[in-house]
């Protein structure tokens, strides 16, 4: 029996979801007024008011969990969470607000590290003794008590959101890697078929167009040397070898023609399955580089485009298109539609002084463009000149002479002629 896969990050979010309306409930039932259990007209306003708040704010970062938000933001929504509740456990002289810190407790982990959260956790349930003090009946002993029994729930809450955390920055890790392990074995084995194709077509340059030469030159003789009878076979022998000898010239020329690597199944194993990004690939219908260096330089580069969307632009969307500029030109123009670079200077970090770095080695360039609106693009050239020597084969030039010139330490073979005065 297969075992049920759960999203953690969702399912915590769904839970989180689920207490917060649970914790509502207590509160539906206060009234205005001056009986029991009601409170003043305008703290139910107000409750209420911070319950919607800390609600909508709660849903709005859960809803991108794990997404990463520059330090302002976090310490606005993590001010403006705890405030709600204790302002809600104040107002409505309830618990409800330690509640609320449970549940504020699930995404400390997300947005702080693990020492400003314990911090966190001790400052906000040490400002809950004064509120639990305001409730009829209870004394300061009591409020601290029932302080400390809040803490422990808030404490186990924040250890299970730690490691649903650790747990997905862990699958993320994993997913990279294997996603660059499929990439680099697509590289792999496209250079090992181009280095086969040349090895073939040497084998076929070098022995059998050879010898085929050695063949036809030798049967020219023979033609002269024999009778009548003998001249029209040797003859058909002839012609039968210049055209297998044209055969593996045309075989030979097929082979080194196509020996580009194919990069569309290494890009598509690259960019296929990144968790809340949908990536939008455009390549020529027949993409491929000569060089593996140049091929490999282009895999980190959209590597590198990847890691900085997923982590830096918090998008949705992320285009990414191939284009030939010119005959040994190669262009990848790539934009988001995440938040951009702000107004502020945009200032390269050291992936993208990274990628600009590769590129400069072969002579190509990138730019960048940002949008305070959203949005960030680049643009980076890459020229395909070909080098004088590929990793996956040897040089062009040594491949020798054209088949069918004639080489000068070709063996000929030798003819036996019939002695005249032999019987």
């Amino acid at each position: 029996m297969s075992k049920v896969q759960f999203n953690h990050v969702r399912l915590l979010r769904y839970a989180t979801y689920f207490v917060f309306l649970c914790a509502g409930l207590p509160l539906s039932m206060q009234r205005a007024g001056s009986g029991p259990g009601a409170i003043g007209d305008v703290a139910l306003l107000a409750w209420t008011a911070c319950y919607l708040v800390f609600g909508l704010v709660h849903w709005l970062l859960t809803n991108q969990l794990g997404a990463r938000l520059n330090g302002a933001t976090r310490v606005a929504v993590l001010v403006i969470l705890t405030g709600t509740a204790l302002a809600i456990g104040a107002l409505s002289k309830s618990g409800v607000g330690a509640l609320l810190l449970i549940i504020v407790a699930t995404v400390v982990p997300w947005l702080v590290s693990l020492p400003l959260g314990i911090a966190w956790m001790v400052v906000a349930h040490v400002a809950l003794v004064p509120v639990f003090a305001e409730v009829p009946g209870w004394s300061v002993i009591s409020a601290l008590m029932q302080a400390c029994l809040y803490f422990g729930f808030s404490a186990l809450v924040f250890v299970a959101s730690m490691v649903a955390s650790q747990q997905a920055e862990e699958r993320e890790e994993l997913r990279r890697l294997n996603s660059e392990l499929r990439a680099t074995r697509a590289l792999l084995a496209e250079s090992t078929r181009i280095a086969e194709r040349m090895r073939i077509a040497r084998d076929l340059h070098d022995l059998v167009g050879h010898h085929l030469t050695a063949l036809s030159l030798n049967l020219e003789v023979a033609s002269h040397l024999t009778n009548d009878v003998a001249r029209e076979h040797v003859l058909k022998a002839q012609s039968t070898a210049k055209q297998l000898l044209s055969d593996v010239r045309e075989v030979v020329s097929e082979l080194r023609q196509d020996d580009a690597i194919d990069l569309t199944q290494a890009l598509r194993s690259l960019t296929e399955g990144v968790p809340g990004l949908e990536v939008r690939l455009t390549v020529p219908p027949r993409f491929g580089v000569e060089d593996p260096r140049r091929a490999q330089v282009l895999l980190r580069c959209v590597q590198e485009i990847l890691t900085n969307t997923v982590r830096h632009a918090n998008a949705r969307h992320l285009w990414l298109t191939f284009r030939h500029t010119g005959p040994d030109e190669l262009c990848l123009d790539a934009r988001d539609d995440g938040r951009g670079g702000g107004s502020g200077t945009f200032r390269p970090g050291n992936g993208l002084t990274g990628m600009r770095e590769r590129l400069a080695e072969f002579g190509g360039t990138v730019t960048f463009r940002t949008d305070p609106a959203g949005g960030f693009a680049l643009t980076a050239r890459l020229p395909l000149g070909e080098e004088p020597s590929l990793a996956h084969a040897p040089p062009r030039q040594i491949f020798g002479p054209p088949l069918g010139d004639e080489p000068e330490d070709v063996p000929r073979a030798k003819l036996s002629v019939p002695s005249e005065d032999l019987p």
